[in-house]
């Protein structure tokens, strides 16, 4: 039975869900992330075991590196600030910058 799944695609009962196994989800990659980003769910499983799920990320920072958009990842920092113990205000980066360029002459 297990060997009747290997290098097949199954169609799992839910609507818009592709269950795969690990070996054909690292041949087909590519194929099964842009399924996803078009909002199919894609079930991996391990000898016909569910085992991971992919999913369409829905991560502010991610849009912004696809899109060029920058508000999302300022949004998703001011509602995810930094430690106080790694947190430095504006002119301490700049100052940082400006010591780490003078080291490279």
């Amino acid at each position: 039975m297990r060997a009747s799944l290997l290098g097949q695609t199954q169609h799992a009962m839910q609507a818009n869900t592709m269950r795969v196994n690990i070996l054909e989800a690292k041949n087909q990659l590519s194929r099964l992330v842009k399924r996803v980003q078009s909002g199919e769910e894609v079930i991996i499983a391990n000898r016909g075991v569910p085992a991971a799920r992919l999913v369409p990320v829905d991560d502010p920072i991610a849009t912004a590196r696809a899109d060029g958009d920058r508000a999302g990842f300022v949004d998703w920092l001011a509602r995810h600030p930094l430690p106080a113990h790694v947190a430095r205000d504006r002119q301490e980066i700049e100052q940082a910058l400006r010591d780490e360029a003078a080291g490279w002459d």
